[in-house]
């Protein structure tokens, strides 16, 4: 995740204790602990890499849903394509259709039809899994440990 190049990604998220969170307009949101998949895509300036990288940083405004969700949610891995194609609406489908996932209703897709684009999962998926799915190849990247440190990499 070197480059500025546009693509899809799922940015995977844990839990570890249950927490509320207040997410704009969407209200009062209930997390229990598990894994967090959060699908979005990045086709402007500086691709997928400077959108994850803003999603990781701590001091910013917030702008997405996932912005509101920085003090309870821990960045694990981030899924990424960098397939000129918009994958986004493809892999929160394939995420709402697979076993063992549930999505977090309305949550980042009050511009899309899909009923969301954060999906929870009591046991931790594989990248391989979503893409067999999804019919989609994913590159995997791991954060710093200390996923804040995003904030030094800029």
């Amino acid at each position: 995740m070197n480059d500025a190049r546009p693509g899809s990604y799922v940015v995977v998220l844990a839990a570890t204790a249950r927490a509320t969170c207040e997410v704009g307009r969407l209200g009062t949101i209930t997390l229990t602990p598990g894994w967090y998949l959060y699908v979005g895509s990045a086709f402007g300036p500086g691709g997928v890499r400077a959108r994850v990288m803003r999603h990781l940083r701590r001091d910013k405004p917030r702008h997405w849903h996932l912005d509101y969700l920085e003090a309870v949610l821990a960045p694990r891995e981030v899924w990424y394509t960098h397939a000129a194609r918009r994958y986004e609406h493809v892999l929160a489908t394939a995420l709402d259709t697979l076993g063992g996932v549930r999505p977090v209703a309305g949550f980042g897709c009050s511009d899309c039809a899909c009923s969301a684009h954060l999906f929870a999962s009591r046991a931790r998926l594989r990248a391989s899994r979503l893409a067999r799915h999804a019919g989609v190849s994913l590159e995997v990247w791991s954060p710093p440990l200390d996923a804040r440190a995003a904030d030094r990499l800029q």
